[in-house]
């Protein structure tokens, strides 16, 4: 039965990287449906704030109950229990935190946070199932380069996105509308540097944990951020006639 569900996991993660091209390939043709790029006409939004909660939470609440509700053998092992607390710092910030903190996002597409809220859900099961009760590693897995460097990149990456997120909240003094070219930071350098940090600490996380289910993780998250950063690249550069030139849409001095 374990080794079934072993089995399962692993499908589930190259399920994922294949659900990344398919949704990279969608958001290519149609473009990302939130935020400036969402049309006033749709019906069924939710606030951002709350849209943020809703489609973040289950990626705390679902590893939460896989833990607490299963055996979770394997998280009597330090290394288990730092990669999985390194999958909750994330989604605790994400969903209980950053929510809170948006100024005047624009309303959410309900189909978006529901598309969102499943992958959330479909994500923490799968990370949290493999690190608690499949994942092996050695005691001293914490002091392994691959481990090292993955955590250092995880938490450079988690630093540079709050960064990120902290200039974009700030781009307009209260009472102001429109909207202005990111100054600062890696800003200086790429279009979208919240997702380049994001995109840093799931490779760090996906390195750290060595695994086919961080590495799917990964994947994912490049494949949709870089389609997103596309699209808020080529709108800097329609927008403003004075955008940098310079700058690359997501990787610094790449692309």
């Amino acid at each position: 039965m374990a080794l079934a569900e072993r089995y399962l996991l692993d499908a589930l993660a190259y399920l994922e990287c294949a659900l990344g091209f398919l949704a990279a390939v969608l958001l290519m043709l149609v473009g990302s449906p939130y935020g400036r790029y969402v049309s006033q006409s749709s019906a069924w939004r939710l606030a951002a704030p709350t849209a943020w909660v809703v489609q973040e939470l289950p990626s705390l609440v679902v590893p939460f109950f896989v833990c607490v509700r299963t055996a979770a053998e394997r998280l009597r092992h330090w290394p288990n229990r730092v990669l999985l607390g390194m999958f909750f710092v994330h989604y605790l910030q994400r969903s209980l935190i950053f929510p809170f903190l948006i100024r005047g996002g624009k309303p959410t597409p309900l189909y978006s946070c529901v598309i969102a809220f499943i992958f959330c859900t479909y994500n923490g099961y799968m990370q949290s199932r493999y690190l608690s009760q499949f994942a092996v590693y050695t005691d001293d897995w914490i002091t392994d380069p691959r481990f090292l460097t993955g955590f250092v990149l995880w938490l450079v990456g988690m630093l540079i996105n709050i960064h990120s997120d902290h200039i974009l909240r700030n781009l307009r003094q209260p009472g102001e509308t429109g909207y202005k070219i990111p100054r600062g930071g890696l800003f200086e350098y790429v279009s979208a540097a919240n997702y380049f940090g994001e995109l840093v600490e799931w490779c760090g996380y996906g390195l750290a944990t060595w695994s086919v289910q961080g590495g799917a993780f990964a994947l994912f998250t490049f494949c949709i951020l870089f389609t997103r950063a596309q699209q808020h690249h080529q709108w800097y550069l329609e927008k403003f006639e004075d955008y940098p030139k310079s700058r690359k849409t997501l990787i610094p001095f790449l692309i």
